[in-house]
């Protein structure tokens, strides 16, 4: 058998073809990704961190909603100002591993205020 060389353009639409299939099947049998959604806050602690938002925004989020109000712990990747009473929010929940207090996993919330 002898060596066979592919013409550029083939060997790049192949290439490019099999990108895309990856993509599609990565898209298709790959994870759910969570939505970002927007909420109120309804308090937050500076000292521990502790954020709760309330309104139609926390529907079908994860983590542990009570009376209507989704609490957790703020995480955020930028250096805003802190979240106040009523504030619109937007935002991503996730639960952490290990544990609470109360035996659930805690509930960690990624956003930052709507300017």
């Amino acid at each position: 058998m002898g060596n066979v060389n592919l013409p550029t353009p083939v060997a790049l639409a192949g290439g490019a073809f099999c990108l895309l299939g990856g993509y599609l099947v990565g898209v298709v049998a790959g994870p759910d990704t969570t939505s970002r959604t927007t909420a109120t806050v309804e308090s937050y602690d500076a000292g521990t961190g502790r954020l709760c938002l309330g309104g139609d925004g926390i529907e079908g989020q994860v983590g542990h909603v009570q009376d209507g109000v989704l609490c957790g712990t703020w995480r955020r990747a930028t250096r805003g100002g802190a979240p106040a009473e009523g504030d619109r929010f937007r935002f991503v929940s996730m639960t952490g591993g290990g544990s609470a207090r109360d035996g659930r996993a805690p509930t960690l919330i990624y956003g930052d205020v709507v300017r």
